[in-house]
């Protein structure tokens, strides 16, 4: 069955709207050979480091009908994560998106409820896969050809009303939805505010990044020990860095703010290196359980926390 009617998206939109995306958009799983030579020139540059996870199933960026036998339309959502903060000066920074509920699962769970309601509107059985970021699926590149947003020269997907602290999620449906929409604009023009701010020289040029050179892959994906210049390299950022995002207009623009399912977790605004690294595992389980910063376990975030203390240390004792 082809769903190309108007009224259909219309109410697959407005559904979606009602689960708190700022976006959704739909195409159909055509080759997207660009992107695919751009993802490998990043693998035989080394440019992703240690996360040698992204090596693999390349097959399935490829051709996403190998996660859904008989895909017929990518489903792209974008939702946002904009909580506004204030973190006073001196203390660890916690990247904005860690400082609320897992997004894994919060999405998920959106794009099950986005599911079933697919299923109710064909009036039969619908097959799907949800896909949420540590599946292997090119979500910007869909994303993109669905019209929703398009990649900055931060690398990141700028949606025009929400800027680009937002979420993507992927719902792959073995039924037909047509909704053509003309690409959008390249959002940046001659703005380079977060070319010229990146801390660690990591954004390369207009949409290169070395992971390796990043304060969020050196606090979260790389599981070894700091060098001393790494060390360094990560300022005051317990975990991640949005500093690329901090500076980008259409952040400090966004019409659309954070969806109400990310709740802001106010007692990691003040918490301190020395409390982490006196944390127990209990302890640990009890301040950032459901949070993605639980996922880098508490040896690495002890290893972030000493070199935050050693870093706000020495810039106290230069002033």
């Amino acid at each position: 069955m082809a769903a190309k009617q108007p009224d259909l998206v219309r109410k697959i939109r407005r559904e979606a709207s009602r689960l708190g995306f700022a976006a959704i958009g739909f195409s159909s799983p055509r080759e997207q050979k660009t992107a695919i030579e751009r993802y490998e020139q990043m693998i035989r540059e080394k440019r992703h480091g240690d996360m040698t996870f992204l090596e693999k199933h390349l097959q399935e960026r490829a051709n996403p009908e190998i996660l859904l036998p008989g895909l017929k339309t990518i489903i792209s959502t974008a939702i946002s994560y904009n909580i506004p903060i204030d973190i006073a000066a001196g203390k660890p920074k916690i990247s904005r998106y860690a400082l609320a509920g897992d997004y894994h699962v919060i999405i998920r769970s959106k794009l099950e409820e986005l599911g079933n309601f697919l299923a109710k509107l064909f009036n039969e059985p619908v097959k799907t896969a949800v896909a949420v970021d540590s599946s292997p699926v090119l979500e910007k590149t869909w994303a993109e050809q669905s019209g929703i947003g398009r990649p900055g020269k931060n690398t990141l997907l700028i949606v025009p009303s929400a800027g680009s602290y937002i979420f993507l999620g992927e719902l792959l449906i073995d039924r037909e939805i047509t909704d053509i929409k003309q690409p959008l604009p390249y959002p940046c023009g001659g703005c380079n505010s977060c070319l010229e701010n990146c801390p660690t020289g990591a954004l390369l040029e207009a949409g290169k990044i070395d992971a390796t050179k990043c304060i969020s892959y050196l606090t979260i994906e790389m599981k070894r020990e700091f060098t001393p210049e790494e060390s360094t390299l990560i300022g005051d950022n317990l975990f991640g860095c949005d500093r690329c995002q901090e500076v980008c207009p259409y952040n400090m623009q966004a019409i659309v703010g954070a969806d109400d399912s990310f709740v802001l977790k106010k007692s990691l605004l003040d918490i301190t290196a020395e409390e982490i690294r006196s944390l127990t595992k209990s302890g640990f389980r009890d301040l950032f359980s459901g949070t993605p910063v639980y996922r880098i376990g508490l040896r690495r975030l002890k290893r972030n926390a000493r070199a935050v203390a050693e870093n706000i240390s020495g810039r106290k004792k230069a002033q």
